[in-house]
């Protein structure tokens, strides 16, 4: 096992089910997935959680700032274009399988590697989900012109 959205078994397996199915079935079968990770369950099974990382990184690499899902192990055959509703989707999956009732997690926690398991993923979460920025303070107070009305008529000017 690798550390790649299809760097597992699972995963390359998932791939070619998508490979072998009719375009018009590929969506729903990433969006069954990822369905299944993000729902509620007491515990996500290692299988699911390796899956939903594949699509989730499938829908990534739709958003203009992803990074093409490229392995010998994903994909060949063309996806269609995925909707947008996937990428919240696949986040929700994704906070599934980093989290405490995640086997997968478990997994990787003891893996020399978990640190660069974890960044993937992170970023994957963050091209579909961009954190916000840090607000930049205000050049002048704003509520104060709002007080005054007009700015420069409190001055006289």
């Amino acid at each position: 096992m690798d550390i790649g959205p299809f760097d597992n078994d699972t995963a390359a397996d998932f791939g070619g089910d998508l490979d072998e199915a009719a375009l018009e079935e590929r969506e729903a079968m990433i969006r069954g997935v990822l369905k299944r990770a993000a729902g509620p369950a007491d515990f996500l099974g290692v299988f699911d959680g390796e899956r939903a990382v594949a699509a989730a990184a499938l829908v990534a690499a739709q958003h203009p700032d992803g990074d093409p899902a490229c392995s010998s192990y994903g994909p060949s055959e063309p996806l269609p274009e995925l909707p947008a509703d996937l990428r919240m989707l696949a986040v929700d999956a994704l906070d599934q399988v980093v989290s405490d009732r995640s086997e997968l997690t478990e997994l990787w926690a003891d893996a020399a590697n978990w640190s660069k398991w974890r960044q993937d993923i992170t970023r994957l979460r963050d091209v579909l989900d961009p954190p916000t920025p840090p607000q930049e303070e205000a050049l002048f107070d704003i509520s104060a012109v709002a007080r005054l009305g007009r700015p420069g008529v409190a001055a006289g000017l």
